[in-house]
């Protein structure tokens, strides 16, 4: 009896430790960073620095930026929740639809919460201000060199520009468009003011919610109007009977434009090359006509994945050495194919979306660009389901996405991939063809992490678990991570073998 008591314990206080189940001990869990009811953080090679809990509000995009001699973190928000559709702002004392919190971190251990801006109302997507991108006015051709930009989608309906050369005094400069139904992912190339802004096509007739309008914002006071893109099957008046998934997001890198669509299923990797993009087809009448000739002038390539996983997060690390590869060389015919030693390749990072992995599993994929033409994937990267137990943890369990930023500290030696209740994992790619984990770091939970909810014969069982969402670095090596599930931002570093990785003077 004294045995199965002790039994029974032990499976009670598993339970908690993985966050516990709705209305159970995890809901008494205090607000600090690296405690919960049930246990510390988990990690490995990660440490925790410092914690901001962003007013409760759920996270998706943090992006950090350096001004003057300041390190600001501006975060897009999800919209609200059922429970709390407009969290308080202890600030202002009032109720505010989510939107964007700006942090200043310049102490990392100490962040300081400046001020929050609402969005626009409603629930998860349909609310807040998901999305957040920087520039500098010195950097922007037409920009003022003594602004600093901040561009946001205003929830579903549109893209605005803000000035935040304060950060704690932010004002609407420009709204770019409004009017639509669905936003996302965004990238604004602050050398040029190109900015590739992720909309919804429907308005204008096209077949998909999700493509992309391409606007010159180097002079973020009037924005101009380029064109829309998208793939051939998408464009108005197309006939194809399967449409192809709508746009997640862009990333540019020198002349290219590599585009990831479809979020949980219909993947597809397509390379563009930026300046037939930006001209048009000259062989067109009207060189930005949806067509299919249009659509396709540009595109260097295209990359169908298996049709259950999405391509999230298409990041692009372009003239990796491969040290293993340096004896060998490949002909054909009489050309040389290349130096196998050098090698481009795409971290590929699809969506989880399911709680509890009802779904396919999702992960990294690495795909060989060195020949751009046809691009091939060598290898992936995935979190053991079996080493926490994540599928019974509660929310979402499988990748989301990576960080973007191509600073000499990480960039050719290791990725950060976030992995929602698996938290973030640092992913060693010095290797392309064995990527390896480096370290990770799971946030405990705290008093605002949300529930998570799966419908089981037709009855929701709700768990409290983490969802790390995204992740970005800074040029000083930290780490920053926000949370889905209303947790907060964590800042963190590498220690151990996992700093050995990184390129720390």
């Amino acid at each position: 009896m004294q045995t199965d008591l002790k039994n029974v314990v032990r499976t009670l206080l598993a339970v908690a430790a993985i966050g516990g189940w709705c209305g159970g001990a995890a809901n008494a869990a205090d607000a600090a960073p690296d405690q919960a009811a049930g246990g510390k953080a988990e990690a490995k090679n990660m440490r925790l620095v410092g914690y901001s809990d962003l007013q409760a509000r759920s996270a998706y995009q943090p992006v950090i930026h350096h001004q003057g001699d300041r390190w600001i973190a501006y975060i897009g928000h999800h919209g609200g929740t059922r429970e709390i559709p407009q969290p308080l702002n202890p600030l202002t004392g009032q109720k505010e639809n989510n939107g964007t919190s700006i942090v200043d971190v310049t102490d990392p251990k100490n962040p300081k919460y400046l001020v929050h801006i609402p969005g626009e109302p409603g629930l998860a997507e349909q609310g807040g201000a998901q999305m957040v991108r920087l520039c500098d006015g010195k950097e922007l051709p037409k920009g003022d060199p003594g602004k600093v930009y901040m561009l946001r989608v205003k929830g579903t309906s549109g893209h605005e520009i803000w000035d935040v050369t304060v950060p704690e005094r932010p004002s609407l400069l420009t709204t770019i468009i409004t009017g639509l139904k669905d936003t996302h992912k965004n990238w604004w190339e602050c050398d040029t003011g190109i900015a590739y802004l992720v909309s919804d096509g429907r308005p204008e007739g096209w077949r998909i919610r999700r493509m992309t309008k391409i606007y010159d914002l180097s002079d973020p006071k009037n924005p101009k109007f380029i064109r829309n893109f998208g793939l051939v099957g998408q464009e108005p008046g197309s006939t194809l009977k399967e449409i192809p998934e709508g746009v997640h997001g862009p990333i540019r890198a020198g002349n290219r434009v590599y585009f990831g669509y479809g979020t949980q299923q219909g993947g597809v990797i397509q390379i563009v090359d930026r300046e037939k993009l930006l001209k048009g087809n000259p062989a067109s009448s009207d060189p930005f006509a949806p067509t299919p000739e249009n659509l396709l002038y540009p595109q260097v390539s295209r990359l169908d994945m298996y049709p259950t996983v999405g391509a999230h997060t298409t990041f692009p690390v372009l003239g990796m050495d491969v040290p293993e590869f340096g004896k060998f060389h490949v002909k054909s015919g009489d050309f040389m194919y290349g130096r196998p030693a050098k090698r481009d390749i795409l971290v590929v990072v699809n969506e989880s979306t399911q709680n509890e992995c009802h779904e396919d599993y999702h992960m990294m994929f690495i795909v060989d660009i060195t020949d751009e033409t046809k691009p091939f994937g060598i290898a992936n990267y995935h979190v053991p389901e079996e080493s926490g137990n994540f599928c019974s943890r509660g929310g979402r369990f499988g990748t989301h996405s990576s960080n973007e930023d191509m600073g000499p500290i990480y960039y050719k030696r290791m990725v950060f991939v976030t992995w929602f209740n698996a938290g973030v994992r640092a992913i060693d790619i010095r290797d392309p063809f064995s990527p390896r984990e480096a370290g990770y770091y799971i946030p405990a939970i705290t008093k605002n992490t949300a529930k998570r909810c799966v419908k089981i014969g037709g009855v929701d069982r709700c768990k409290i678990a983490i969802q790390t969402n995204n992740v970005d670095v800074d040029d000083r090596g930290y780490i920053y991570i926000v949370d889905r599930a209303n947790t907060g931002m964590h800042i963190l570093e590498l220690t151990g073998a996992a700093r050995k990785v990184a390129n720390f003077k």
